[in-house]
């Protein structure tokens, strides 16, 4: 089953004498489970894509189906943007739990599976502390843990560990890789890193200059995961993707 289509889609914003056009007959389908990862030049239309998906925007052309359906899409999938959105005067859990008490779900039940998900985490022992005192990389462990207890099958990421860094970003990257293994939901994710996307992903969509276009997809769901940086498929494929990338960053 396909959870997330997207068909000849075009978004434009208004501007100062006319219109900036954005995305341009964008079509691409993520398999029920799978991993699709967005990657292009800044400024392509990568977060607005997800936005689109999310709900948070309608196209100006073209159509958008969760899980084979078309009508409204906001609330059916969870979207992480790249801005912190833990809110400061709740608790690790009680962020944690914050979908399942907008859904109406039992309060006490949220708390049960949110304890859980922490022990897989990680985050055991951190329950209590509020986002001020936990690390980069356990705030991100718990806007993650968040995403996972909205029982929303499609995961929405922008950026998610863009603000990490360097080895925390790995260290997380590994752990997300573990996490969605075992869990399988179907992710959209856009980064800027290739090698992460090569990495972790299923297939990689590469998207052109604005207004952005596919120029290619890419599959790597026959490497076997974990897959080691320094095999010589991932150079290669991250070499390959940045050649086809560099003239549009500086076209």
């Amino acid at each position: 089953m396909t959870d997330i289509k997207v068909d000849q889609i075009e978004k434009r914003f208004p501007v100062p004498g006319g219109a900036l056009d954005v995305l341009a007959s964008v079509s691409f389908g993520v398999e029920s489970g799978r991993w699709l990862t967005c990657i292009g030049p800044s400024g392509c239309g990568k977060t607005t894509l997800l936005r689109l998906v999310a709900g948070l925007l309608e196209p100006d052309a073209g159509a958008i189906l969760l899980g084979g359906t078309a009508g409204p899409r906001l609330g059916r999938c969870a979207y992480l943007p790249q801005d912190d959105t833990l809110l400061p005067w709740r608790n690790a859990l009680d962020n944690a739990t914050l979908p399942a008490e907008i859904d109406g779900r039992s309060r006490i039940d949220a708390r049960h599976e949110a304890l859980a998900l922490f022990e897989r985490f990680g985050l055991r022992g951190f329950e209590a502390l509020y986002p001020s005192q936990l690390s980069g990389g356990m705030r991100q462990r718990v806007e993650l843990a968040r995403m996972f207890l909205s029982r929303r099958e499609v995961l929405l990421l922008d950026e998610p560990l863009g603000a990490l860094d360097p080895l925390t970003r790995l260290a997380l990257q590994d752990w997300l890789v573990e996490v969605w293994t075992e869990l399988h939901r179907t992710i959209l994710l856009v980064t800027h890193d290739i090698e992460e996307a090569v990495g972790m992903s299923d297939e990689v969509l590469l998207l052109t200059a604005r207004p952005a276009r596919v120029r290619e997809r890419a599959s790597f769901a026959e490497w076997r995961r974990p897959r080691r940086r320094a095999d010589p498929r991932m150079v290669s494929e991250r070499a390959r993707l940045l050649a086809l990338l560099a003239p549009e960053v500086v076209s």
